[in-house]
């Protein structure tokens, strides 16, 4: 299991870290030895919104290679929309697993990815993803190989729910006590 963590400037750094910790407790707890991960990104070192500097492993190569792709929200996926170069790289993830928090459903949506489909985003990108889908206000919307997550704190629930479908409801239920969350 290759998970690819897409990053960029002004991206919401707990829409990343989020997803990202519960999903990496697969391997550092001990419950999936094949799980790796890379964070993707365009540059060698993005600066989240409220400037978390975070370096990236993979500088843009085609995201393919990987069986989940997560991307995170911000303000400035209001601009990435419009971003051709961005997007074009973002196409290239032709994967088993699609997911997003907040408003990176905005990015797949410009891409194409929620064409017929359900997802949701933060409550004040609402209207601005209905462009792209059907939206659904629900913290968790699972299309199957494709799941989308709400505002920046259900990137946990996003991240938890990855866990469930990649090992199952006991490890997602070892995994969120180990992180304390409760819900």
């Amino acid at each position: 299991m290759r998970i690819g963590f897409v990053v960029f400037d002004g991206m919401t750094a707990l829409d990343f870290v989020g997803v990202y910790d519960p999903l990496t407790r697969l391997a550092t707890m001990g419950f999936r030895e094949d799980v790796s991960w890379e964070v993707c990104g365009r540059r060698e070192r993005v600066r989240a919104g409220a400037g978390l500097d975070i370096g990236v492993d993979t500088v843009s190569r085609p995201l393919d290679r990987y069986d989940l792709i997560v991307v995170p929200g911000g303000f400035a996926t209001r601009e990435l929309v419009e971003d051709e170069g961005f997007l074009g790289w973002l196409d290239t993830a032709d994967v088993d697993l699609l997911s997003s928090v907040c408003t990176g459903s905005l990015l797949l949506g410009a891409v194409g990815f929620l064409d017929g489909r359900r997802a949701t985003t933060h409550p004040s990108a609402y209207d601005d993803l209905a462009e792209y889908c059907t939206v659904v206000r629900e913290r968790v919307v699972d299309e199957g190989d494709l799941i989308t997550a709400g505002g920046v704190t259900s990137g946990l629930d996003l991240g938890l729910a990855l866990v469930e479908r990649i090992d199952g409801t006991d490890t997602r239920e070892q995994v969120a006590a180990q992180m304390d969350y409760p819900y």
